[in-house]
């Protein structure tokens, strides 16, 4: 099954999100309501999983994690 934007429907890419996140309303912190909001842009077909994952990810890199993670000793 392909789950690009291409290869499927509005509500496929709504059902894919859901059954990904999981039920996201019995949730009481919040938090799993932001995370589906997240995705919004795919399932209304703007981006891809694979960009949305990326630029969530990339908030978490920095520049010095880069450098140290070729390398097996941090001294």
């Amino acid at each position: 099954m392909s789950y690009l934007i291409k290869d499927t429907t509005k509500e496929e890419r709504e059902q894919i999100v859901k059954e990904s996140l999981g039920n996201i309303e019995a949730n009481c912190d919040g938090c799993m309501a932001g995370l589906a909001e997240m995705y919004q842009d795919y399932i209304d077909g703007k981006k891809e999983l694979r960009e949305i994952n990326m630029e969530f990810n990339a908030r978490y890199v920095k520049d010095n994690d880069m450098e140290v993670r070729g390398s097996s000793c941090v001294m």
